[in-house]
């Protein structure tokens, strides 16, 4: 059965932006291949980590939400704990409600972008 996923990974910050991007195509690749459909993707950007992990304060945070079947997520959180460039990785599953929620806040996001861009013309 497809449901709908949310996958959130915390990068080590050594990594350059090229390396970065590298890292979050190797996943959502990944996906792809594994019969997924990506959604939505975000970049948090640098953040600083509530407590260090592997001596780091900072890490670089990536939000990936998409449709897959069940069996992908197990596969996914292999490909991750073999990854030394992540430090953490947390994938949930979303129901109805915060499925529309996300919906909600992402549309709400591009309609306030939109009147801000017709206000600067």
């Amino acid at each position: 059965m497809v449901k709908q996923y949310e996958t959130v990974f915390i990068a080590t910050p050594v990594l350059s932006d090229e390396q970065m991007k590298e890292t979050v195509q190797k996943y959502t690749d990944f996906l792809t291949n594994h019969g997924a459909e990506i959604v939505y993707t975000r970049n948090w950007g640098m953040r600083k980590l509530a407590y260090p992990i592997r001596k780091k304060t900072t890490g670089f945070y990536y939000l990936i939400e998409f449709r897959a079947e069940g069996s992908v997520i197990a596969d996914l959180e292999i490909a991750y704990k073999r990854d030394e460039r992540l430090l953490r990785f947390l994938t949930v599953s979303l129901d109805k409600h915060a499925v529309a929620y996300n919906e909600k806040k992402r549309n709400a996001k591009k309609a306030a972008a939109e009147a801000k861009e017709n206000a600067a013309e």
